[in-house]
């Protein structure tokens, strides 16, 4: 009968490796714990004898699971995925693994995943986004789990909060383009919260500049090309005198120029065009996309240094902010 992978095969593992027993053990749960040096011995003694550990048992006797779960509306975004991506590196380095959900832009959706993480013990959480169902924020409070909200900005997150303002970024937009003598604005975006708060914001701008409201169009999330192309035809139709639209996120932007080229539309003599989330294609597209950056990958990884940083203990002892903002910059190029 062969042997079982447990504590037998770590004591294997602690005299290939030339320590105790204990180290093997603190290295596998709390490598931070454990010198580089011996870690390396650790990892090395586990790859010659093919020790594979028992997590689950070490999880519950240090009742760490060093898991933290994440949920995204949808990974199908590439904004979404380059921030989880950062989220993971971080995590990684310091030995926590990363457990992703999609909510689908559902709020009941996300409550689930919530309860599916929690039942798995997870470390932590991050959430996306600030708006959640009353009782996710009661549990989460009344839990004290370490949990991070990014891509938003409130005064009163549930623990910690990495992100920038959508309304701020619909107010810097209305202000591009009232600079660039742009009058008569449009936006066309997703109809889910933090989309809608950038189109609250652009209403804003254009009062606060005594321009008219701006036309909008919405659409289901997740927002394609080809809703762009629709949706420009769409305001178009509705108000000719259009020279400004907005797009709520960069594949919108593309499928507006495609459309507006194939109606022999000039881009940006006659309308100029603004996207989000400055995709790689927005400088290789013709003409280039003017978008509004908000560092997706960076995001990622400073949520995971706030987490590190609250997972150490004492919540009121952590050396980062509660309320981080990232910010946003408008990448000028050609198309407005």
């Amino acid at each position: 009968m062969n042997a079982p992978l447990n504590a037998s095969r770590m004591e294997d593992v602690a005299r290939e490796a030339g320590v105790a027993r204990v180290t093997v053990s603190r290295a596998l749960s709390d490598p931070d714990k454990v010198s580089p040096a011996t870690r390396n011995a650790v990892r090395q003694a586990i790859e010659r004898l093919g020790y594979v550990p028992n997590l689950t048992a070490g999880s519950l006797a240090s009742r760490r699971s060093r898991i933290v779960g994440a949920i995204v509306p949808t990974l199908s975004n590439s904004w979404f995925a380059d921030a989880m991506d950062g989220l993971a590196e971080t995590l990684g380095a310091a030995g926590y693994q990363l457990m992703l959900g999609q909510s689908r832009y559902h709020a009941q959706a996300e409550a689930g995943l919530v309860d599916t993480f929690m039942g798995r013990q997870v470390d932590a959480l991050v959430l996306t986004g600030v708006v959640h169902e009353e009782a996710v924020r009661r549990q989460l409070r009344r839990m004290q789990l370490p949990t991070v909200e990014i891509w938003d900005m409130t005064d009163d997150p549930i623990d910690r909060l990495v992100g920038f303002s959508n309304v701020a970024v619909g107010e810097a937009v209305a202000h591009h383009f009232f600079q660039r003598g742009r009058r008569t604005l449009a936006y066309m975006g997703a109809t889910e919260g933090r989309s809608i708060k950038r189109l609250n914001g652009l209403q804003a701008g254009c009062a606060a500049a005594g321009l008219e409201p701006p036309i909008f169009e919405m659409v289901n999330p997740t927002s394609t090309m080809q809703d762009g192309a629709r949706c420009i035809a769409a305001l178009l139709e509705r108000q000719p005198r259009i020279d400004g639209v907005f797009c709520s996120n960069d594949t919108m932007a593309i499928g507006v120029l495609s459309e507006c080229r194939r109606l022999g539309i000039d881009v940006p003599g006659r309308v100029a065009v603004v996207g989000f989330s400055d995709l790689s294609i927005a400088s290789a597209c013709v003409p280039t996309l003017t978008s509004v950056r908000v560092q997706t990958r960076e995001l990622g990884s400073c949520a995971g240094r706030v987490l590190l940083d609250r997972l150490k203990g004492d919540p009121h002892a952590a050396s980062l902010p509660r309320i981080i903002d990232t910010g946003f910059e408008i990448v000028q190029r050609e198309s407005g």
